[in-house]
């Protein structure tokens, strides 16, 4: 469902929608390519309760995103949420969401998720809508009590097309990765990219598509 390189590339960590996380150890050759991974574990994400989520209903994780404090977000659909976990084996806290959070698809939730270097959270549903053309994308600003402050955004989309992936750039602009599918065609995906000035509360981001 998503996965997230550390900074200096040596390491990955993944989830996937039935609740499962890897991580493992990037080998690259001599020439700096990637040959494969090694020191590979595997497990399952833990409930509030400390156990393994039980089935899809609860397990369906979508989006991964590093905290500032080492920790991890994970949100979830179906029964939409977001959890914080210290780490991917550990026990999650639940996190406060916005208001309108549950009214997205059952399975159209929250897969492009990010949290920016001073804590803020950005996210964007895959089918969740308030206007035709564009899907809704709520930033979340840490209140310092271990919960957020949440303001909604639009982001703009093309027929089909829909974000799934979403990380801040070097320069501050961010990329999104947009995922569109059907029978006929399969899976098509396409590399999208908006300047930080563009992430503002209230308003519309307009992505390029590289």
């Amino acid at each position: 469902s998503d996965l997230h390189v550390s900074a200096d590339g040596r390491t990955l960590s993944s989830i996937s929608d039935v609740g499962n996380w890897l991580t493992a150890t990037i080998v690259y050759g001599k020439d700096g390519n990637l040959v494969g991974l090694a020191d590979g574990r595997l497990g399952s994400l833990r409930g509030l309760d400390g156990k393994p989520l039980p089935d899809k209903e609860l397990a369906d994780a979508e989006g991964l995103a590093r905290t500032p404090d080492g920790g991890w977000l994970v949100s979830f659909e179906r029964q939409h949420r977001i959890w914080r976990y210290p780490s991917l084996e550990g026990t999650p806290i639940a996190v406060n969401i916005p208001g309108d959070f549950g009214r997205q698809p059952y399975n159209g939730g929250v897969e492009a998720l990010t949290v920016l270097p001073d804590g803020r959270i950005v996210a964007l549903s895959e089918e969740y809508s308030e206007r035709p053309g564009t899907v809704a994308g709520w930033i979340g600003t840490p209140t310092g009590r271990g919960s957020y402050t949440w303001q909604s955004f639009a982001y703009t989309t093309l027929p089909d097309f829909r974000p799934t992936a979403i990380a801040q750039l070097p320069d501050g602009s961010f990329a999104a990765i947009e995922r569109a599918f059907d029978i006929v065609r399969g899976v098509r995906c396409r590399v999208m990219r908006f300047e930080s000035a563009q992430l503002q509360p209230g308003g519309t981001v307009q992505a390029e598509e590289l």
